[in-house]
């Protein structure tokens, strides 16, 4: 149990004696020095959020970490009181750098009740007979740089430093430590989230007994679909001109819509930057620990995406950061013309799996990379979710994407398998075969979609002929089916989903507009030119200018595409059995929309009710869809630990 006991140099000196034969003298005060009681230091190794100082059921492996047992600590980085600031004096804007280094663990003291709570607990089983005149000291093994400890006391908790000393009445009591981190793990190379604490004891004549308890930071994790949404935010724009005026009807009716799904919380919006992107400058996380009553002890954490001139990842310091709330930002992180990679709409989480000997009980995390240009997410970034130990990222390959995003194409349906989930997938050959099944029974004449003009913007005019007759429509569509299959082959690789276990949702891509402009037949009227859409859309992310670059072997350009018809996947999972999509403003053939039809007939096989929400003016022609321009709170219920 990593309890030792170091003798005196007197106790040395006696037995050094002993050995060449001399004569003891036990009545000697260096001889009469009493033998200190051993040391029992505990914290909660089993996890049940309590620590047994009279039993024995957290002695066992106390020295070490293990899937099963080990005590667990959290990065105390809210701040449970509001004392951060959000600006400097006289209003003046902090720093990035400024408005991360402020959190509860960023000072030396326990901002009152809630902060307590936040605090792993290490007891000292009492030492009934200790000598009056001992003393016990609290020093760190290991973590001393990301690790922070308290004594309680009955003045209350206190800063645990080189000079504090316990006295033998509090050791003859028991003492409550409070032990945090200062930080999420970073780099694991760096600093793995290992703290080891050793009690110190020392007794008249200099003789001291230590024990060692070794606990381990909680892992920063994501969430994925089978937790509950509790909570949806999204950005809303201000003013009165066209745009500003269909945005506020989209908030109107995203909060219908989650509240008929039974979320009771109103809709937590963005209002300082108008980044209508909200999906792409934060990833929720949690960090959380094993509390008394079977509870869990949660720290939400807003995980701020590695775009440095993002500013809208600003206000989840300024607006969110607060009791039981904290951010993380990386840094180090260049802008690139790779930007929107680091945007977490490339960023989901595939559900709790075991495969192929692998287990990810929290959930496995999934990125988009362009493999054809060599081109990755923000390395810091990487480093951060690899070294939480847990969702160990995977690499999808997203080259063909203008924007980039894995939401663009792939999601998780909570469903009743043996894994409690399966696959949402766009299809593109389901796409192709809609509009080929309209033409060849006499529809080819009807316009490819429904949705009305506004004064700015014409209907688009194109008809499902014109599309199938486009020199680009079905040669975009048979690459985009191609990189789907390569990228599902690597998710049923990893995670073992059959092909049954795949809902396939009629989708269609098209390239962007400069490229559809080179000879094209039809009109590309569902997507706008530089100028064409407003500044809320463009300025963040979906619509921002991607270098064109040849590919490694240099002989081609890999053409990148976007949706043509409002994305489906890329929607929102408002509970188990309700999906949000985006409207499909399709061909209405007999009065039906072909692809709502299509679209609604997919998730109804997965158990899902579906409803559709109009993003076509406010989002599909910024190249998102609802799922980009939302983000959602989930349950954080779920132990990661094992007991």
């Amino acid at each position: 149990m990593g309890r030792t006991v170091v003798t005196s140099n007197a106790r040395r000196v006696t037995l050094a004696l002993t050995a060449i034969g001399a004569v003891l003298a036990p009545t000697t005060p260096a001889f009469a020095a009493p033998v200190p009681p051993p040391v029992d230091l505990r914290a909660d190794v089993d996890r049940d959020g309590r620590v047994d100082v009279t039993g024995t059921t957290d002695t066992a492996g106390e020295d070490g970490w293990t899937a099963d047992r080990g005590a667990v600590f959290l990065p105390n980085i809210d701040d449970d009181t509001k004392r951060c600031p959000a600006a400097g004096p006289g209003g003046r804007p902090l720093s990035d750098a400024a408005l991360a280094a402020c959190n509860d663990a960023a000072d030396a003291v326990v901002n009152g009740g809630a902060d307590a709570s936040d605090l792993a607990r290490v007891r000292s089983v009492p030492m009934a007979n200790l000598p009056a005149t001992a003393t016990g000291t609290l020093t760190l093994r290991a973590g001393a740089k990301n690790t922070r400890v308290f004594v309680k006391r009955t003045s209350g908790w206190a800063l645990v430093t080189g000079k504090t000393r316990l006295t033998a009445t509090e050791l003859r009591a028991g003492v409550e430590f409070g032990v945090e981190a200062t930080d999420v793990v970073r780099d694991a190379k760096a600093w793995g989230g290992r703290a080891v604490l050793r009690l110190t004891v020392t007794v008249p004549g200099g003789r001291t007994t230590t024990d060692d308890v070794t606990l381990r930071v909680a892992p920063l994790l994501t969430h994925h679909h089978l937790q509950a949404a509790q909570q949806l935010m999204v950005t809303k724009v201000p003013g009165k001109d066209d745009y500003a005026r269909r945005q506020q009807a989209f908030v109107a009716g995203l909060a219908q819509e989650v509240k008929s799904a039974g979320i009771t919380p109103p809709l937590l919006t963005f209002d300082k930057y108008q980044d209508v992107w909200a999906q792409d400058f934060v990833e929720p996380g949690y960090v959380s620990m094993p509390a008394v009553d079977g509870r869990r002890q949660v720290i939400r954490v807003m995980l701020r995406s590695a775009q440095p001139d993002r500013e809208s990842g600003r206000e989840l310091f300024e607006k969110l950061r607060g009791r039981g709330v904290g951010v993380v930002q990386v840094s180090g992180v260049r802008e690139s013309e790779e930007w929107t990679l680091n945007s977490m709409g490339n960023l989901e989480t595939v559900p709790p799996y075991t495969h192929g000997g692998r287990s990810f009980p929290a959930g496995r995390i999934i990125m988009g990379e362009r493999k054809d240009y060599g081109s990755k997410p923000a390395q810091a970034m990487r480093t951060l979710l690899a070294s939480q130990g847990m969702q160990d990222p995977l690499l999808l390959d997203t080259s063909w994407l203008h924007v980039g995003h894995v939401d663009e194409f792939v999601q998780f349906l909570p469903a009743d398998t043996p894994r409690g989930w399966k696959i949402g997938i766009a299809d593109p050959e389901a796409g192709l075969k809609l509009l080929r099944d309209a033409q060849k029974a006499g529809h080819g004449k009807v316009r490819m979609f429904s949705v009305p003009g506004t004064k700015d913007t014409p209907a688009p005019k194109e008809t499902i002929d014109q599309a199938l007759a486009s020199r680009w429509l079905v040669a975009d569509n048979t690459m985009a089916a191609q990189r789907i299959r390569a990228n599902l082959a690597v998710l049923q690789r990893e995670t073992g989903v059959t092909d049954a276990e795949v809902v396939r949702v009629p989708a269609l891509y098209t390239r962007g507009t400069e490229e559809a402009e080179r000879g094209d037949r039809v009109p590309r009227l569902t997507r706008l030119g530089a100028g064409q859409v407003p500044e809320a859309v463009s300025e963040y992310g979906q619509q921002r200018e991607l270098t064109r670059r040849t590919d490694r072997a240099g002989t081609a350009e890999t053409v990148m595409t976007s949706a043509y018809v409002p994305g489906a996947v890329n929607g929102i999972l408002l509970a188990r059995d309700r999906y949000l999509a985006p409207r499909q403003w399709g061909p209405v053939i007999g009065g039906k929309d072909v692809f709502t039809d299509a679209v609604t007939a997919a998730y109804t096989t997965a158990g899902m009710r579906v409803s559709y929400i109009d993003d076509w003016y406010t989002y599909h022609l910024g190249m998102g869809e609802v799922h980009c321009g939302t983000n959602t709170l989930r349950s954080t219920a779920d132990a990661w630990w094992r007991r």
